[in-house]
């Protein structure tokens, strides 16, 4: 058997294979006499076939069998070889036809683990957003408390305005395209929130209840079916309810609607800690991406397309079920799988860098977990509850493969650490983190 390895990259692998011809006739004759064993052909009893009419019948059923077990036999057995360790299944690139008397080639493209020689991760350069109380923020979420508690009181007379809530039944419909027709009932749409089709709103505004109104509205780029963006839609809108908001008074006695506060002053001092606790944990979270995103500039690499795209996976599962949690779908994002890939390529491309470098670095330092370690992370998933920590340590105690997760997850969380303890790290403003210092 020869064996070829041609390199097309730090990551890919073209291995040529050519099988002798005599290895293919033993093959074909192998695979033969077991087709005839089991056959039946009209005339004969299972297994009596002339070996001359299972060559004329199965011909095509010895192929695709000897061409899989060639490949099974010889393709791995080279891998290893030649010491190539795959990530992802090998893809088959080239496959001759399966003959007596010729030998058997076929290509594979193997995508591998790069090589990576860590350097140039001690002191690097990161910028960290400077939190900043503000007042404003506060005052918006005791204004989102408000809207949550308002009171929903219907209108007879007038008109669709900003702020109101709107009870319609709809038809949709794009001249030419009956895929995209659709209708509800007793939708409720918010007027003043936005997230409405450009157009849409502004003809729901100034509507009366019991009209009906055709509002024409232009498909935007996101639209997933990208035949269809900049067309003409047109909704088809009965006006069946109106409902203003009444929001509660602003004092202590709506405080104390959220049990823990006697007044209003007390409910603002909550709010305000929660807000710097998020913010911190935010600010905190960006500068782990924005240290790992140095660590990559720093450490170019190729990474193989199948783990970029089991990363984008791993995003698209997450995205999915945040958002059926929310009766969301990304057809309303305006995006479909394929799309959901190719925008966030990119990123889920630098997650696997990052991740390869961070795992490179727990090697290059010997980054350990001991069982001290593991027992401040059995804490912290417990939260506190003696109850549930003895669950916590039982539960990692029998599942290895848990375990062993928890134990990569505190290496990469260590592995962080070092880098941001031999950073250079600058407080800024947050309007000052991405700005681009011209040398």
């Amino acid at each position: 058997m020869q064996v070829q390895v041609e390199e097309i990259s730090a990551v890919k692998r073209k291995v040529h294979v050519e099988v002798p011809a005599e290895r293919v006739v033993a093959e074909i004759d192998r695979t033969f006499a077991g087709i005839q064993k089991k056959a039946t052909l009209s005339g004969f009893r299972k297994g009596k076939a002339p070996l001359a009419m299972i060559k004329k019948f199965y011909r095509a059923a010895m192929q695709d069998e000897v061409m899989r077990r060639l490949y099974e036999q010889t393709l791995f057995p080279a891998l290893d070889d030649h010491k190539i360790e795959p990530v992802d299944a090998p893809l088959i690139e080239e496959m001759s036809p399966v003959e007596e008397g010729v030998p058997f080639k076929y290509s594979a493209l193997i995508e591998i683990m790069p090589k990576i020689l860590l350097k140039d991760y001690m002191g690097l350069a990161v910028k960290k957003e400077r939190y900043v109380a503000e007042e404003t923020a506060v005052d918006a979420e005791v204004e989102r408390m408000r809207e949550n508690m308002a009171q929903l009181v219907p209108v007879e007379d007038g008109v669709a305005e900003t702020g109101m809530v709107l009870t319609v039944d709809y038809t949709f419909a794009v001249p030419e395209h009956p895929e995209e027709d659709s209708n509800g009932q007793d939708a409720q749409i918010e007027l003043g929130k936005g997230g409405l089709l450009a157009g849409l709103e502004e003809g729901l505004t100034g509507m009366a209840v019991g009209q009906t109104k055709e509002i024409q509205v232009t498909l935007p780029e996101s639209h997933p079916n990208k035949e269809l963006t900049g067309k003409t839609g047109t909704f088809t809108v009965t006006l069946k309810e109106m409902k203003k908001k009444e929001l509660p008074e602003l004092d202590d006695d709506f405080a104390q609607q959220f049990g823990e506060f006697e007044t209003l002053a007390e409910m603002r001092t909550k709010l305000a800690e929660i807000r710097e606790q998020q913010m911190q944990e935010r600010i905190n979270t960006d500068l782990k991406v924005r240290i790992i995103d140095s660590l990559v500039e720093k450490n170019p690499l190729e990474v193989p397309d199948s783990m970029v795209r089991r990363q984008t996976d791993f995003m698209l599962e997450n995205l999915k079920k945040r958002m059926k949690s929310q009766n969301l779908s990304l057809e309303m994002m305006g995006l479909d799988e394929n799309g959901f890939r190719e925008r966030f390529w990119p990123e889920a491309t630098q997650k696997v860098k990052g991740g390869l470098l961070v795992m490179a670095l727990v090697e290059q330092e010997n980054i350990v977990v001991v069982d001290e370690d593991l027992e401040k992370r059995y804490n912290k998933i417990a939260d506190g509850n003696e109850a549930l920590l003895a669950r916590v340590r039982e539960f990692y105690a029998g599942q290895q493969n848990a375990h062993n997760s928890l134990i990569a997850e505190i290496k990469e969380d260590k592995a962080i650490e070092f880098l941001l303890e031999h950073a250079v790290i600058s407080e800024v403003d947050a309007a000052d983190l991405n700005a681009v210092v011209e040398e």
